[in-house]
C-alpha cells in the first residue's frame, strides 16, 4: 500500500462527509453507493467504512 501526497486531504474528508472521500478514491463505483447508504443509516458506519476504503486502496 503506496501512501500518496493526497491520502490525508482524503482522510479529512472521510471523517467530515465520508462519501465524499470515497469518491476521491474510487470515483461512482459500488463503494460510493454503500457508503452513502451507510452515512444515511447511521454517520460513524459511514466513517467507518469510508477510511476502510481510502486505507485499503
Amino acid at each position: 500500500m503506496a501512501v500518496t501526497a493526497t491520502d490525508p486531504i482524503k482522510i479529512i474528508f472521510a471523517i467530515l462527509p465520508p462519501p465524499l472521500g470515497v469518491f476521491l478514491e474510487v470515483g461512482l463505483k459500488g463503494h460510493f453507493w454503500l457508503n452513502i447508504l451507510l452515512t444515511l443509516l447511521g454517520f460513524i458506519p459511514g466513517i467507518i467504512h469510508a477510511l476502510y476504503v481510502i486505507l485499503k486502496h
